[in-house]
């Protein structure tokens, strides 16, 4: 008897695993164009955290077409629907626009502000403070656990075939902006006429002439193909294009504390080193652009400063929009 209960125990164990052995798995799924700048920190992210769970914990990295093909029954999803699957719990964690995450806390728009951030030493020192973690810990209404902020390529460029010197032709201009209403004011207070669309819509509405230009970053020119259909980079750098990584926030309160420590120090790292590669990818692009024949304007100084005084009435617009003396906390930082 002694015997048979000792050989049913090895069966059970092999049958039933210890708890000390489950893995748990998280899908990463890759939201937004160009798929480079995000897969390098995804795939940081996933070592990072094999590495600091002893394997307990494994990402798997996915575009958009893996995830559809491998758990969406082959249903095609948009870039805007990555928001939705990620608080339903449908996508463990991926990373989206700032823009979008409006839309669950409008806090987040504030970072869509001309001329906010100094330097990127005056953007770090907020992103990965107590105010990036307010503005974080704003999701989980909206059930995602916010992780930390990403550069999505940069400053701000606006490519075109007109050559942007003067602020005054901005005016009349039918300009790509985001759906952020920050970056829609900003251009009506120039006086051009912003056109809210995705990113990955410019190509069609420029060949359409619905617009004449498009925010966007150095690094999308190319990855973007933008290339094709601008032959001018106006390089305003009138604010951040910025992103962050979210996680779903019922998995995340399941998760035991040690692994949401070590996730949560992986995405720190992964978005410390996406920030710094979207800088270097700037200058790479900013080179090929040299090389190419893609004219580079940078708004001459005095007229960058008659942008500045143009848009200031934003400042006192929103004052009031947003939280907790949000702007001014900022700018002191």
């Amino acid at each position: 008897m002694a015997k048979f209960l000792s050989l049913l125990s090895v069966v059970v164990l092999i049958a039933f695993p210890v708890r000390a052995q489950e893995v748990t798995k998280i899908r990463w799924v890759l939201a937004h164009e160009p798929i480079k700048l995000f897969e390098r920190a995804a795939k940081h992210f996933a070592q990072e955290v094999q590495k600091k769970t002893n394997g307990k914990i494994q990402v798997e990295v996915l575009t958009l077409r893996e995830y559809e093909k491998k758990y969406n029954k082959g249903k095609r999803l948009k870039h805007a629907d990555v928001v939705r699957y990620l608080q339903e719990g449908k996508i463990e964690i991926s990373q989206t626009y700032t823009t979008h995450l409006g839309k669950i806390n409008r806090d987040m728009y504030v970072l869509d502000l001309p001329f906010l951030f100094r330097d990127h030493d005056h953007a770090q020192r907020v992103l990965e403070g107590e105010i990036g973690d307010k503005l974080l810990a704003g999701l989980e209404k909206g059930n995602i656990r916010g992780l930390a902020f990403t550069y999505s390529g940069g400053y701000r460029v606006i490519p075109s075939d007109v050559a942007i010197e003067k602020v005054d032709q901005f005016k009349g201009m039918k300009i790509r902006t985001s759906s952020s209403p920050v970056a829609q004011d900003t251009f009506l207070m120039l006086g051009a006429k912003p056109v809210p669309l995705e990113l990955e819509d410019v190509g069609r509405a420029t060949k359409q002439g619905k617009i004449i230009a498009a925010e966007s970053t150095y690094p999308r020119f190319y990855e973007m193909r933008q290339n094709e259909f601008s032959k001018v980079l106006n390089d305003t750098r009138h604010s951040l294009f910025l992103t962050a990584i979210g996680i779903n926030k019922k998995f995340w309160d399941k998760l035991r504390p040690e692994h949401k420590e070590a996730i949560r120090e992986a995405a720190i790292s992964s978005a410390r080193l996406e920030r710094q590669e979207s800088i270097e990818d700037a200058e790479i692009t900013l080179k090929k652009c040299r090389e190419d024949g893609i004219r580079v304007v940078d708004l001459p100084d005095s007229e960058r400063e008659k942008f500045k005084t143009l848009v200031q009435p934003i400042y006192d617009k929103y004052k009031d929009y947003f939280g907790d003396n949000l702007i001014a906390e900022i700018q002191k930082n």
